[in-house]
């Protein structure tokens, strides 16, 4: 299939997710919950950082101070802009993070859901709230750390003219679509044993794929309370995904491929199989 196929076919796995509003919405209001609190806590953060937007611009711009007018405003709108884009990529992708500490529960009843309908979901394990919460707070941070770093060099792209105010904000989505991806499929990798850097290079494999979820879902959280509707869709679109790059394609129900060999090793290795390996959907 080709680039463009495999990223319409991860926006697919969105359109997917979210029929779930259909089949089973009082699971899906439950996650919508948590989105919804810690959503507004965003928005008000973020709406402050948009007042200040323009003083932090020229706070980072002294040296056009003695520049003729036009070319200052049009490099302090740059910055302005890039301050914007760079708060609301990391705003999206902690909200994201936060949201899933938040409401662990619930998603995991989404999550858990998705397999059993798509058949041969991995075994329950038993790690412990404590210990599975370290470890996902610790990838978190080790994501939204890594977004940082993407953020500040797509922050300085922001202040070159034309370039800052249109391919900058393009990579800006992707970049925030790879990580919310990344994010999301944490639940079914982890149920199967992977670290986030063997979630990372799976990915990594199904990249076109995978940025079609993730940019639609981040493009989705513009859309007033459309972080709230589109969460716990994309929890179960995530889970989809990733049973992709585990076991294969999914399909729309059930499935009886014979057993499963994606779960859970004693050392967080997985014994390689010809269902597990990391290869590109067919």
């Amino acid at each position: 299939m080709s680039v463009i196929g495999e990223f319409f076919g991860g926006v697919g796995l969105l359109g997917r997710g979210l029929r779930l509003w259909a089949t089973s919405p009082r699971l899906m209001l439950l996650g919508a919950v948590p989105a919804l609190v810690v959503g507004a806590v965003f928005a008000a953060a973020l709406v402050g950082v948009g007042l200040a937007a323009d003083d932090l611009a020229r706070t980072l711009t002294p040296f056009a101070d003695g520049w003729p007018e036009w070319s200052r405003t049009l490099v302090r709108l740059g910055g302005a802009l890039a301050v914007a884009a760079l708060a609301v990529l990391l705003a999206v992708v902690a909200f994201t993070a936060v949201t899933l500490l938040v409401g662990d529960p619930f998603y995991e009843r989404i999550w858990r859901r998705v397999e059993e309908r798509e058949g041969d979901p991995p075994a329950d394990v038993d790690r412990g709230f404590w210990r599975g919460l370290a470890r996902s707070a610790g990838d978190s941070l080790r994501l939204l750390l890594a977004t940082a770093g993407v953020g500040v060099l797509l922050f300085v792209g922001g202040f070159v003219p034309v370039l800052g105010q249109t391919v900058v904000p393009v990579l800006g989505a992707l970049t925030g679509g790879w990580f919310l991806a990344v994010e999301l499929t944490g639940y079914a990798f982890d149920a199967r044993g992977r670290s986030l850097a063997e979630r990372r290079r799976g990915l990594a494999v199904n990249r076109a794929r995978t940025l079609g979820l993730g940019t639609a879902t981040y493009l989705l959280f513009f859309v007033p309370l459309g972080a709230v509707l589109v969460m716990p869709a994309a929890v179960a679109a995530a889970t989809l995904l990733a049973r992709e790059v585990t076991t294969g394609p999914t399909t729309t129900g059930p499935t009886t491929t014979g057993p499963s060999t994606a779960g859970p090793s004693t050392a967080g290795q997985v014994t390689p199989s010809p269902r597990d390996d990391y290869h590109p959907r067919a």
